[in-house]
């Protein structure tokens, strides 16, 4: 006998418990301190201040490209606040906030969105493809989904070596069409790695929109397919966000094996400075997603709450600005990588056939002394 099955079966509901106005529901199950509150609220500000400043530079031809988190800033910076410093993450290009909430300096991030010789990558790749060893956040990688088989395997071996960690792997849901994602998902659960996906569904794959991508029900059933427990929830949702990345977190320990999430967001940008998003979807799309801003509503939390008001919102505005120009006209004045850096970092010693093109490229350089 075949047997048919109907697409809405695995029907997940979105799991939110902070309304647009503000109001958090008396269902919320677990409560999170004032200052992890206060602390992710100014992190969202930093990084969404910061995205449209480097918009604005790339507009200028100042550097070279930039992608923005406009309308995301919960997915990264509530999902980083649930994690213990030490679990590890990989990040898609979409999350700055995670750099932020760790402890990662203005100045340094726009060294690297100026791929000059203070970039800690020393400009190997383009802006926005951020990383630090010290904070545990594996640098950004241009492929779609490269990352998901990484963080599977790195959260296999933290397993086998006793580590009490977690990796974290983001990616946008038009991820989940690359064969990376299901090879992740896989290992991951046979494995029963300490592995969580976190999928912002944010609606578009540059510009093709999610009901063209796949005829499933979203994200979270395919880690049902896989035998993986799967959430879906409010990415705009600061609460709701960080109470199931918790939760994801606790699982993992527990050894029930990996977690899918899926968080329902909108991309309120383009996907990048190299895309016009008018050519497929409307002004008035857009405008009805305002409301559900990350940053709003948890704003209008902590005034309900007497935890925020007008006053300490100009004083950190402007403390952010400043502190950006500040960076940004220092980074304007650092100079480019040296043509050394070319060679460096790959073998302890430079090689001799390496050594050579370095000497053939002085003759075009001849301003880059070595070293």
């Amino acid at each position: 006998m075949i047997m048919t099955a109907n697409k809405h079966n695995n029907h997940f509901e979105t799991l939110s418990y902070l309304s647009p106005d503000g109001t958090l529901s008396p269902h919320f199950p677990i409560e999170i301190p004032d200052d992890i509150l206060i602390k992710g609220y100014k992190t969202m500000i930093i990084t969404r201040h910061i995205d449209e400043r480097m918009i604005t530079l790339q507009r200028q031809g100042t550097i070279s490209f930039a992608m923005s988190s406009l309308g995301e800033e919960a997915c990264s910076v509530a999902s980083a606040a649930a994690l213990d410093p030490a679990d590890w993450m990989y990040p898609q290009y979409r999350e700055c906030g995670i750099m932020f909430w760790r402890g990662f300096p203005i100045q340094d991030y726009i060294h690297h969105m100026f791929c000059n010789e203070k970039d800690l990558i020393k400009g190997r790749q383009m802006p926005n493809h951020f990383g630090s060893r010290e904070l545990n956040v594996v640098q950004v990688s241009s492929p779609i989904g490269t990352k998901i088989p990484h963080a599977a395997g790195c959260a296999y071996a933290m397993k086998i070596q006793g580590e009490p960690t977690v990796a974290i792997c983001y990616f946008g849901e038009g991820a989940t069409s690359e064969g990376d994602f299901h090879a992740g998902l896989n290992f991951a659960a046979v494995r029963k790695a300490p592995a969580i996906f976190f999928c912002r569904n944010n609606g578009f794959a540059i510009s093709t929109p999610a009901k063209e991508q796949f005829s499933s029900d979203g994200i979270a059933p395919k880690g049902e397919g896989y035998g993986i427990q799967a959430y879906r929830f409010d990415g705009n949702d600061f609460f709701a966000t960080y109470e199931i990345v918790q939760r994801a977190r606790r699982e993992c320990l527990e050894g029930k094996g990996p977690v899918l999430l899926e968080a329902m967001t909108y991309r309120m940008s383009g996907h990048s400075t190299s895309d016009d998003p008018s050519s497929y979807r409307s002004d008035e799309e857009v405008e009805k997603h305002k409301e559900q801003c990350p940053i709003l509503r948890l704003r209008r939390y902590l005034e309900k709450h007497d935890l925020w008001d007008e006053e300490r919102e100009q004083e950190w505005l402007k403390q952010v600005a400043e502190e950006t120009t500040q960076a940004i006209n220092t980074a304007k004045q650092t100079a480019p990588p040296s043509l050394k850096s070319l060679f460096e970092d790959v073998y302890f010693d430079i090689p001799p056939p390496l050594q050579q093109q370095y000497e053939e490229l002085q003759r075009f350089f001849p301003e880059d002394e070595p070293s």
